[in-house]
Order: C-alpha cells, then structure tokens, then sequence
C-alpha cells in the first residue's frame, strides 16, 4: 500500500490549530469528508471518537493515528494534520501530540487496516523524519514527505 492511495493534498492540513483531542478528531474528519460524499462528518467523527474511547491512539512521541471504521464507505481514506502547537492527547508517554494522521478503513478491511496501521507506526517512528513534517511549511511539501517515505533497510 501506497499513502499515496489513500491520501491527497486537500486532506492535509499545515499548521492546523485545533485546541483539544476533540476538536482535533473533528478537523482531520473534516478533511477526510471531501474523499468519499457517501460519509457524514457525524459518522467520520463518531466512528474516530469510539476508537479513541477504547485508547489513546497517541502512539507518543508527538503522533497520534486516530483511526476508525465506516460501514457505507468502500475505500480507505486518510488525512494528516501537522499542528502548530502539541496537545493533550492521552499519549502513551504524556507528551502533546503535534501530528495526526487520520484514517478511515471499511468495515470488512481488517487485514487492511492493520497492514496500513503497521506502515503508519513504522513511519512515524523515524524522529528524523518525524522532524521533517513539523519543519515542512506547505501541504504540498507534507505531501511529498508523506508519499515519498521508504521504510529503512537493514
């Protein structure tokens, strides 16, 4: 899987400024909205927040991957904020959180989801790169960031 497949340019957002964990899930679902017009923000938003309920899906270190399922969608779609400030998102370790990448799965992709979930965690464990995504001043350049990651090789 390519992010590339499931993300676009206009669902990233560069410098976003949501105050609180919630704000932040509705803003990434906003973005997700415009990928599929069967969706709701309502139903993008409760699907992230009931994920989120189970446990943070701050992994720490700054990344957050709120993730869902939808039931009318048919396609995987995701969204990336990068935040001009951290905030409080549970994390794991306790620090704000100040990228978040959001993805939606159909309710039937489950090896699908965790294969997407395994490369996002992989990703977003490289603190160099990590760097390169706070530092990038445009969606674009996010973009090509987020598109152009190879996983290192040994």
């Amino acid at each position: 899987m390519n992010i590339s497949d499931i993300l676009s340019p206009e669902r990233i957002s560069c410098a976003a400024t949501p105050a609180s964990k919630k704000r932040a899930l509705e803003e990434v679902g906003a973005l997700m909205l415009n990928a599929d017009a069967s969706l709701t923000q309502g139903e993008i938003f409760d699907s992230l927040l009931s994920r989120e309920r189970l446990g943070s899906t701050g992994l720490g270190h700054g990344v957050a991957i709120p993730h869902g399922r939808i039931q009318s969608g048919d396609k995987t779609i995701g969204a990336f904020m990068q935040l001009r400030e951290g905030i409080d998102f549970d994390a794991i370790d306790g620090q704000p959180v100040d990228l978040v990448f959001g993805l939606l799965v159909p309710e039937a992709s489950t090896d699908e989801h965790l294969k997407i979930l395994s490369q996002l965690a992989q990703m977003f464990s490289d603190t160099a790169y990590c760097e390169k995504l706070r530092h990038a001043t445009s969606n674009e350049e996010i973009y090509t960031l987020l598109t152009h990651w190879q996983a290192a090789t040994d």
